[in-house]
């Protein structure tokens, strides 16, 4: 079966950096665009990045120029590049595959930017 498992979340100061991993199985995983989303209490879940089977890649404006999506279809994972993050970043983070019209996601991991 599909599973998703992320990894990499934790606590970081304003301006710091994390690395975020989503290691999926179940699934041939370089035939899939992979997505990653972020889900902040009281918001609304947000699409932050995306990236196709060749590696194409699309980001949302809040995002766009911090973070970097890339993945290493050898390792079946999807990683998430943050850079200069700020205290509206601080959210759960999971990574997302849509495979036969199915939408699978992980338990995701959480991310808190504060002083």
């Amino acid at each position: 079966q599909v599973q998703l498992v992320e990894s990499g979340g934790g606590l970081v100061q304003p301006g710091g950096s994390l690395r975020l991993s989503c290691a999926a199985s179940g699934f041939t995983f370089s035939y899939y665009a992979m997505n990653w989303y972020r889900q902040a209490p009281g918001k609304e879940r947000e699409l932050v990045a995306v990236i196709g089977t060749s590696g194409g890649t699309n980001y949302a404006e809040s995002v766009k120029d911090r973070f970097t999506i890339s993945r290493d279809n050898a390792k079946a994972t999807v990683y998430l590049q943050m850079n200069s993050l700020k205290p509206d970043d601080t959210a759960l983070y999971f990574c997302n595959v849509v495979r036969r019209g199915q939408s699978y996601r992980g338990q995701g991991t959480q991310v808190i930017v504060s002083s």
